[in-house]
């Protein structure tokens, strides 16, 4: 291989390295203004107002595995990054009885997938997630009136854990 050949290769490694990181809002730091995420992430999946801001939602949902909330401040800069599909997260913070649909909402974003089961009256919200590189779904259990009810975590079957399956 040829010496062009080689940094040509190279640059081609290094330019996918850094795309690759544009897409990651983890890296961001606080104080990037608003016009700079969008540029490196895209457009935001939802936006939402909060008291003291706005919420830009980055969701990897239905097929990924994780909510990206990027707090800005009144100026529209960065305050913080969260990433909430986390076991711990959900568990210290959906409020069962409390929490209504807007609030699921606005902190993790649209399902994966809605459902239905004959034991519960009201609509099953399922995000997927990994725990410890796990594959898991979080079911958040809505009743009619709009109020998260329960808040039940089971593990994500693989293609390859069905029978007859190669």
């Amino acid at each position: 291989m040829t010496s062009f050949l080689r940094s040509a290769l190279a640059g081609l490694v290094l330019v996918s390295m850094l795309s690759g990181c544009a897409l990651m809002p983890e890296r961001l730091v606080p104080g990037t203004p608003r016009a700079d995420i969008v540029q490196r992430l895209g457009a935001p999946s939802a936006e939402y107002p909060l008291p003291d801001g706005t919420r830009l939602q980055y969701s990897r949902q239905p097929a990924g595995q994780q909510v990206y909330n990027l707090d800005l401040d009144t100026q529209g800069r960065l305050r913080k990054v969260e990433q909430v599909l986390d076991i711990f997260w959900m568990q210290q913070n959906i409020a069962i009885d409390r929490w209504t649909r807007d609030d699921v909402l606005r902190h993790m974003g649209r399902p994966a997938l809605v459902e239905r089961v004959w034991s519960f009256t009201g609509d099953i919200w399922t995000y997927r997630f990994l725990e410890y590189n796990n594959p898991r779904q979080a079911h958040v259990h809505i009743d009619p009136q709009g109020v998260v009810r329960k808040l039940v975590f089971t593990d994500e079957r693989r293609m390859d854990d069905f029978p007859g399956r190669d």
